[in-house]
């Protein structure tokens, strides 16, 4: 099993900036990836950004140049740094960490979630 804590987000205007933090606790070596998900009101959750234990990442299209994930191996962590912000992120981000076994088995975990609001 693998807790996630997140920790972060908050109410910002068109431009701004915010720093989204991820902290995982338990079985972490199984852990391959981790990464951010977000959902808006009435829509899907989507992928934000992810990054491998390696370090090979990988970004929603309409995030690419203005989010930077991150991960710390050593603290089990992983951060969003999101700056030019716009009101169409605003929505409720969640941390995923996406851990396996050598049989392939894949289990994903999920963090409380947390606001982000962008006003215009």
């Amino acid at each position: 099993q693998v807790q996630l804590g997140q920790s972060g987000g908050g109410s910002v205007q068109t431009g701004g900036s915010l720093r989204l933090s991820c902290a995982a606790a338990g079985a972490t070596l199984s852990i391959n990836a981790m990464g951010w998900y977000r959902q808006a009101p009435g829509k899907q959750r989507e992928l934000v950004a992810r990054i491998t234990s390696g370090g090979s990442t990988n970004y929603a299209d309409s995030v690419k140049g203005r989010f930077t994930i991150s991960r710390d191996n050593a603290q089990n962590a992983v951060y969003l740094q999101m700056i030019s912000l716009k009101p169409e992120d605003t929505g409720v981000y969640y941390c995923n960490a996406e851990s396996g076994d050598a049989g392939g088995r894949r289990w994903d975990y999920w963090g409380q979630g947390t606001q982000v609001t962008v006003s215009s």
